[in-house]
């Protein structure tokens, strides 16, 4: 009966019935069900009770994990996590009414063990998802280095279909020093009020102070910083930031610091904000001017 449990751990926490008889004999798979040691997701399918959802759902209908799924297989931030896990089926694929709850796709998917690959997620996940969402999603996968960016950039070339222009464009807006999902979300705030000139990870230095700007507009020195709670949770933390920004305000930067609801919740705000700085100069400025 253990081995039942070491092969479903080699697969993934789960397994169909051939491909567990290869392994072991049938009546210790039917001995570890009445134990409770493994359970029965499907017809010819079978789990370990702590098994990765997703994978389990894939498997339950004959499918493969995907979308924002595949994304959290593969280690990709993302901004908001999936209710139910997202699975793909090969077109023509019936949906099996004893598999487990996902929300399903038909697509011919290229995988690796049952997850669709980074490339093809990421992909899948511009093709479904908001901007925002959809920016986080490809900027994390090319700062973390899981997809190449020219691979990425020639499978969306090849891309076909509907959604064929907006994938490029996504793409081509992806950028990979952006940090976090709050700062790609920030991003594509801006890209969408078609507000220009901010780049991710802007260096400011010189001898006696440096730091990297979340998003910053070198020619208007606009700082924009995208505030998540874990960063700023300390008393240290707040000592450092507040001198952080009194050093950039000395230098004639503008620093505006936005929230994680600010972001997600009130976007319009957000770009009023932004739209304002860009168009009025702080007063540091006017003050150096007339010295």
């Amino acid at each position: 009966m253990t081995d039942v449990g070491d092969v479903l751990s080699r697969h993934g926490g789960s397994a169909t019935f051939a491909e567990l008889r290869t392994v072991v004999p049938a009546r210790h798979i039917r001995a570890a069900l009445v134990a409770g040691q493994i359970r029965r997701v499907a017809k010819g399918v079978y789990a370990l009770p702590e098994a990765p959802a997703a994978l389990t759902a894939a498997r339950s209908h004959g499918g493969v994990v995907s979308h924002l799924s595949a994304a959290q297989h593969w280690k990709i931030n993302i901004i908001s996590t999936p209710t139910l896990p997202h699975v793909t089926l090969p077109p023509g694929r019936v949906r099996r009414s004893a598999g487990l709850p996902c929300t399903l796709h038909w697509a011919e998917a290229p995988s690796i063990g049952d997850v669709t690959t980074p490339v093809r997620t990421v992909l899948d996940c511009i093709r479904t998802l908001p901007l925002s969402d959809a920016l986080a999603v490809t900027d994390s996968a090319l700062h973390q280095s899981i997809v190449d960016p020219d691979e990425l950039f020639a499978a969306a070339a090849d891309l076909r279909g509907p959604h064929r222009k907006r994938i490029q464009q996504v793409v081509a807006l992806a950028d990979g020093r952006a940090e976090s999902v709050l700062e790609s979300a920030l991003r594509a705030i801006l890209i969408e009020a078609d507000i220009e000139g901010f780049e991710p990870q802007v260096v400011v230095q010189d001898s006696g102070f440096s730091a990297r700007l979340d998003l910053a507009h070198r020619q208007l020195r606009i700082d924009l910083e995208a505030d998540g709670f874990e960063h700023h949770s300390t008393r240290t933390a707040l000592v450092r930031d507040c001198r952080r920004q009194v050093n950039l305000s000395i230098r004639g930067w503008t620093v505006l610091r936005f929230s994680w609801e600010d972001i997600m919740y009130s976007p319009e705000w957000v770009v009023e904000a932004v739209a304002l700085a860009t168009v009025s100069p702080p007063l540091t400025k006017h003050l150096r001017q007339a010295a």
